[in-house]
């Protein structure tokens, strides 16, 4: 396999930027159908880097991950489990760690439809016959069960199905083998992988489901949903759309009762979007696609309710969704903090995929407007510029404690990004009857199907950055249709698709369509521009977005928001930076009637466009007096932070004076060295001199031990010179009951000696351990250079802290 995986990473670059496979996929069995990403070939610059970095860095990574953490093992070793029984191996990982390679291959399998390569598809297919060999006879597919089915994974109980509504993901594994092995099969045309998994599908029909003798369970993890719906209709098997229908239709009436994995209710009884948002959104674009396949009205009404649950109240600027990291979930209405964002990669991937099946289903150009604001801004922040490293969340503002990393051990984001980034082009057009949808904009060149006949058009386009596009008809069989041209929410004075965001600056940007020079056409009540007419070939559609910086504010009830902005340009959502401003953004004013000046900047060897306005910043001096200056403050793409070293970023800035948060004047602690006994991540959260308003608080940094539990941790500060002290204040970080730091068992204070010993200091009025509230201790002055605190953790358990200052 490391040869293999070696030869692969060489393949990549090489690979022909012309190369396109075309083919027709089979109906989407929606009322409006998708033009195949096969169709489409992207020559833009903006999407081509991304689908370079995607090709070149981020699908040989993941392929190399695979075999580099043991996926590829797994299943070996489950294939020598069942040659020989007297072999057994000891399950780690996680019980989901077959899906890793599933999603690579599913996005490996799109390059290679769009780029094909004989070297890239071997490897590929060496990879599907070391899955293969793991299938047990009856077609179950299972690593952390056949690798030791006396001592299977932890989570995934003592027989097939009894954890799967916990833990054990097995059907979860289901529908990401089948959605890779759809991929790879419209891909290459070899039913290899799609053999295994309909073998794998068919086994689940037959032991989960109502009657007697099988598991009545449904998914903990829901995304086999979709995928069985999908292969119904790659193989027109009814068996598949029934079981998707069953997994549905069964929630909430069997023992999985609870809303983190949206099982509260039977789902046609669902209204708002509540739980784990991954699951939720997989299980809702599944809705979708039940909905459409069997005309379900019921499942119509409450996918319907529950979208507009989501962007009448939790949907974020950047069209993440998932408030909280507490179950990874969608918070209450109205809540949705900054900093403490959770907004999962995975998350916005599946609000794509269910803002996309909306579409399909009820053709509004709203539920694009959505998704284009998630794809630019909450989904693309997930990998880097280069497709080599990864946010797993995807917050609003930053003190410095978020980092892109290389990889993570739950590696559900990453290989997730490694099958979307190369499916794009599947997004940017749709047929239905004699209507041609465009709803994204990119420069491409296609070829579609219109009432079966032969159609090409092409876009050529600067967009993001410029709003002209120009449309082409490069042939055309079809005689008369209808262009759609979607015009974007955001020209048409929108921010979202409800009053959970406005436009605050009074301006009133304007579009412009015209074919062959000539006006034609109009806005029809879907939110699309329509031209019919017959086409000829040479026919040119002009389009003009006029495109400008603007100012949004939330909801008066979106409490985090109050009092603040956030600023635009066309889809891209901008924030500001440390790198690009001197100056404490957390400080800065916003003017109340901004101007801004775009300008240009090299971030990550890839050009963004930037913006620039004046403001000013509040600080105290060292008097604790306000101090006014003004400064030019540089915002830049939200996607495009964390590219340059960590440090602060917001997306949502002061512009009332009851919003701003002045830089505070340095304290003893927050000029102090710190050093710890072991590592803590964010550990400058302790000196920042910010503190939590309660114990759920969760906009503010923190620091913690974990996972290290039941032991004994120091923490120095080292002072910039010799002080005097006489008083201690921590404020402790407790997650209790679901995560694992909680207040400490007991904590204590020492100082250095003039022999550099370190001694406990005299006579502590107590050592307060309480979560939420400021925890003082007070003991006989002291002059040191440095202190240490010392916690003693409770057994099982971890501690944390938000700040230690020092008096």
């Amino acid at each position: 396999m490391k040869r293999l995986t070696l030869l692969f990473l060489a393949v990549c670059v090489l690979l022909p930027a012309n190369a396109v496979k075309k083919s027709k996929a089979p109906h989407s069995g929606y009322p409006i159908s998708q033009v195949p990403f096969t169709s489409v070939k992207v020559t833009d610059s903006f999407w081509g880097q991304r689908l370079q970095a995607s090709r070149d860095v981020t699908i040989p990574l993941a392929f190399s991950k695979c075999e580099e953490t043991g996926r590829y093992t797994n299943f070996s070793n489950a294939a020598a489990h069942m040659k020989d029984p007297s072999k057994v191996f000891k399950v780690s990982g996680y019980s989901f760690d077959d899906t890793d390679p599933y999603k690579t291959i599913e996005g490996a399998s799109y390059l290679l439809q769009t780029y094909p390569d004989k070297r890239l598809k071997a490897y590929m297919d060496s990879v599907i016959e070391v899955i293969a060999s793991a299938q047990e006879p009856d077609g179950y597919l299972y690593t952390a069960r056949t690798q030791n089915p006396a001592h299977p994974h932890e989570w995934a109980g003592e027989s097939r199905w009894v954890k799967e509504e916990d833990l054990s993901h097995e059907l979860y594994n289901l529908g990401h083998m089948v959605e890779g092995a759809i991929a790879h099969y419209q891909a290459t045309g070899s039913r290899r992988f799609l053999d295994i998994a309909i073998r794998y599908a068919d086994c689940v029909c037959r032991e989960v489901g109502p009657n007697p003798g099988q598991a009545c369970v449904v998914p903990g993890h829901q995304i086999a949903e979709m995928a069985l719906a999908k292969l119904y209709l790659v193989t027109g098997e009814k068996k598949y759309l029934d079981e998707a229908k069953f997994l549905l239709d069964y929630r909430g009436k069997t023992t999985i009762v609870h809303d983190y994995s949206q099982a509260h209710k039977p789902v046609v009884e669902q209204d708002e979007a509540v739980g784990h948002a991954v699951r939720a959104a997989y299980m809702y674009a599944g809705m979708a696609d039940v909905a459409a396949l069997t005309g379900d009205e019921s499942y119509i009404h409450a996918i319907d309710a529950i979208w507009d649950n989501i962007v009448t109240k939790k949907l974020y600027i950047t069209g993440g969704i998932g408030a909280t990291s507490s179950g990874e979930a969608f918070g209450r209405n109205y809540q949705l903090p900054n900093m403490s964002a959770y907004c999962e990669t995975c998350a916005a991937i599946g609000n794509v995929y269910v803002n996309h099946r909306l579409f399909l289903l009820h053709g509004l150009s709203k539920y694009y407007d959505v998704l284009e604001r998630t794809l630019y801004n909450g989904l693309i922040s997930g990998v880097s510029l280069d497709g080599g490293s990864f946010f797993y969340p995807n917050p609003l503002a930053s003190m410095g404690q978020h980092q892109r990393q290389a990889w993570f051990g739950c590696a559900c984001c990453p290989s997730n990004i490694c099958r979307f980034i190369p499916s794009l082009p599947g997004y940017v057009y749709a047929v239905k009857d004699r209507n041609v949808y465009v709803n994204l904009f990119l420069s491409n060149n296609s070829s579609l199907s219109v009432d079966g006949k032969a159609v090409q058009i092409s876009q050529q386009t600067e967009y993001p950055w410029k709003g002209d596009i120009t449309i082409g008809v490069d042939k055309n069989a079809a005689g008369n249709f209808s262009m759609k041209i979607r015009i974007p929410g955001w020209v048409r004075g929108n921010v979202v698709p409800s009053d959970l965001y406005r436009y605050t600056d009074g301006k009133r940007l304007s579009y412009n369509v015209t074919v062959n020079g000539e006006a034609c056409g109009e806005l029809t009540e879907d939110g699309y521009y329509t031209i019919s007419r017959k086409w000829k070939r040479g026919d040119r559609v002009l389009v003009h977005f006029d495109m400008e910086a603007r100012t949004v504010r939330a909801h008066h009830q979106v409490q985090d928001d109050r009092g603040m902005v956030s600023i635009e340009r066309g889809p891209i959502v901008y924030c500001a930076e440390h790198p690009d401003n001197n100056f404490d953004i957390a400080g800065v004013l916003v003017s109340q009637e901004p101007t801004f000046q775009l300008g240009q900047k090299t971030i990550a060897n890839t050009m963004v466009q930037t913006l620039v306005t004046e403001a000013q910043t509040l600080n105290f001096d060292k008097q604790g007096k306000l101090v006014v200056d003004n400064v030019a403050l540089t915002l830049i793409p939200y996607y495009a932070w964390c590219h340059r070293g960590s440090g602060k970023m917001q997306v949502w800035l002061a512009q009332d004076l009851n919003a701003t948060t002045p830089a505070l004047p340095a304290t003893l602690a927050s000029e102090s060295k710190i050093e710890t006994s072991s590592r803590m991540p964010s550990f400058s959260s302790l000196n920042d001199r910010l503190v939590p308003r309660n114990a759920a608080d969760r906009s503010v940094p923190y620091t913690h031990w974990w996972p290290k539990e039941g032991t004994t941790e120091w923490i120095t500060y080292t002072f910039p010179a010799a002080a005097t002290v006489q008083s201690s204040t921590i404020y402790w970080y407790d997650d209790q009951p679901w995560q694992g730091c909680k207040v400490p068992e007991s904590w204590s204070l020492y100082y250095k000696d003039n022999a550099g010993q370190w001694q406990a200091v005299q006579n502590p009025d107590g050592y307060p351990i309480e979560k939420g509230v400021p925890c003082t201790v007070n003991f006989e002055p002291v002059e040191t250079t440095a202190l240490k605190l010392e916690v003693k953790m409770y057994k099982e358990k971890s501690a944390g802290i938000f700040e230690w200052s020092v008096k």
